[in-house]
């Protein structure tokens, strides 16, 4: 899964931390989404979603290959 969480974050001009803070999770929780190694939970997914005033299509896209 694809995601644009990065430009979300930098948008903001928030840090990896920053969000991790907000979101009550790992700075490594959100390296690694950002990364596309992991995929987050439903209820993260929505936390995000909520955090940035968008929908979760808007964050979370599948990839090509998909």
């Amino acid at each position: 899964m694809e995601n644009t969480l990065p430009a979300l974050r930098q948008d903001r001009g928030w840090s990896q931390q920053r969000l991790a803070d907000e979101l009550g999770v790992s700075r490594q929780t959100i390296i690694s989404i950002e990364r596309g190694r992991f995929d987050p939970s439903l209820p993260l997914a929505f936390r995000i979603a909520h955090l940035f005033e968008t929908s979760i299509e808007d964050v979370f896209v599948p990839d090509a290959t998909d």
